[in-house]
């Protein structure tokens, strides 16, 4: 398996990541997949989508093997969570 290599910076390989998904990809996917992991191409804008963020990268780098890929979980700030959960008040 080669590794690719970055060719962003943090910043701009976010930024890019971001723009994408508001622009373009969130309403195609949205509705009925909250939770699920989309992953990105950000150069070619290409997307799939899984439950499984693994399996959604090796669907897209089976189509685009260069890729540069930005993961999101549907519906959420964050793909993975670290620690506890606290309650907020309703």
């Amino acid at each position: 398996m080669t590794v690719s290599q970055p060719r962003y910076g943090k910043e701009e390989f976010a930024r890019r990541g971001d723009e994408i998904y508001e622009s373009q990809v969130r309403s195609q996917v949205e509705a009925d997949n909250h939770g699920k992991i989309v992953a990105i191409d950000i150069e070619t804008e290409a997307f799939e989508v899984d439950a499984n963020e693994i399996a959604a990268c090796d669907r897209l780098e089976a189509r685009y093997p260069d890729a540069q890929i930005w993961i999101v979980r549907i519906g959420s700030r964050h793909v993975r969570r670290f620690g506890g959960r606290t309650k907020r008040p309703v």
